[in-house]
């Protein structure tokens, strides 16, 4: 239903009684083709080219609370594809090229800003692992890292503080498309997407156990009662271990809290998304004018979905050091999101041993700007029993065999937990 700006008003002055649902809340049925666990984002995209990809629309997305009310609403919004690794650099490619088409495929404001991103490098050891990224992005054809020096930095974040002499900036490997999105936009718009093709999404359904006979599952048990179904798939990023637990499976997963944190609304000053080479430090600015920022993992492993002390001090002294013009800035807020950690940094969708069971999690710093080419290729795997090309490399049996995909281009830090 579209609304006229007049229309909207009138909305607003009621009351909203009479603003239409944008997804339906219906009880579930007893059995489906495909369940889904999870009603975060990757649940949801899932669920959404299931329906538009495969015209699959006999399926339930399962959420314990409600839809989008873990990671995918509680994230520094941040969407990039500059990875080196193969696999992951085909992965994250093919997810930013469905970013960019993502509105008008959803008929919905995602507010995708490509507003670019700089990885500022402060050695000259940190010049030839960007170079190396930017070469290996231009040989996939993605033409889209300029390499900067200092002075090309200066011209673009004239506020950072070139003269400290401890982190010296020598440049920044700049990538043009990337940028960031509206966290709950996106969740609502794959959610509206998939019911307005006929798929179930049912919120305060909480899963408590998986039903499997003979080494094949076939279905699920909820708070709202059992449901059938003759696939199911497990997305529910840091509570991966616990659901699998169920199934008497145990993933190569730990469970990890990531801060982030917001100021107050400020009059536009950071036009692009920031990373610091030497602190782990990243930074934007929203549309509302706070500036949004991150740091490292809590390094314990956790389920509780907020922060600690010492790291919100590690990540105020990192963006101290760099830009020492926020620190007038009043600090609103911060909250924590529970991150699944994979062994190598990168994520698995895969099948399991139990026949129609299916995994995707392991998604490390990576969950957010994975959702839309996480969901296709989730949703190729459900459907066909095939492994999409870009996806190929995340299998789950890589752990067994030693070959894993390394991935501490990305971030690095995951790595010191294991």
């Amino acid at each position: 239903m579209r609304y006229s700006g007049l229309n909207v008003l009138w909305q607003g002055l009621t009351g909203n009684k009479g603003w239409k649902p944008a997804w339906r809340n219906p009880d579930p049925k007893p059995d489906y083709d495909i369940i889904i666990i999870g009603g975060g984002g990757h649940g949801l995209s899932t669920a959404h080219y299931l329906a538009s990809e495969h015209g699959l629309t006999d399926v339930a997305v399962l959420e314990k609370g409600h839809l989008g009310g873990g990671n995918v609403g509680r994230n520094t919004t941040i969407v990039r594809a500059n990875y080196m690794l193969d696999g992951n650099s085909q992965f994250y490619s093919h997810s930013l090229k469905l970013w960019e088409g993502l509105e008008p495929a959803l008929n919905y404001n995602v507010m995708h800003s490509q507003r670019g991103i700089i990885n500022l490098f402060h050695s000259d050891g940190q010049r030839d692992a960007f170079v190396r990224r930017g070469n290996a992005m231009h040989a996939q054809g993605d033409d889209d890292a300029i390499l900067l020096d200092r002075e090309g930095v200066r011209e673009k974040l004239p506020y950072l503080d070139f003269e400290q002499t401890r982190f010296p900036i020598y440049g920044g490997l700049y990538h043009p498309r990337g940028g960031s999105a509206r966290h709950d936009a996106v969740a609502w718009g794959y959610a509206r997407g998939a019911d307005s093709r006929g798929v179930d999404l049912i919120q305060n359904c909480e899963v408590t156990g998986i039903d499997i006979e003979n080494g094949v599952v076939k279905g699920v048990q909820t708070s709202r009662g059992a449901i059938r179904a003759k696939k199911v798939g497990i997305v529910v990023a840091g509570r991966s271990s616990q659901v699998a637990a169920m199934a008497g499976m145990r993933l190569p997963i730990e469970s990890h809290v990531l801060q982030a944190f917001v100021t107050e609304g400020l009059k536009p000053v950071i036009d692009h998304v920031i990373t610091y080479g030497m602190g782990h430090f990243y930074i934007s600015q929203s549309d509302k004018g706070g500036l949004v920022f991150g740091g490292d993992l809590d390094f314990y492993s956790s389920y509780a979905a907020r922060g600690n002390l010492p790291m919100a001090e590690h990540v105020v002294e990192a963006g101290m050091t760099l830009m020492p013009m926020i620190g007038k800035s009043k600090m609103l807020r911060s909250w924590g999101g529970i991150m699944d950690m994979s062994p190598d940094g990168s994520p698995i969708i895969d099948r399991t041993h139990i026949e129609g069971l299916y995994v995707n999690c392991g998604w490390c710093y990576g969950g957010f700007k994975a959702v839309p080419a996480s969901g296709h290729c989730f949703a190729h795997l459900l459907a066909t029993d095939r492994p999409h090309e870009v996806a190929e490399k995340f299998r789950l049996d890589r752990f067994n065999t030693g070959q894993g995909i390394l991935d501490e281009e990305a971030t690095g830090a995951q790595h010191n937990l294991h």
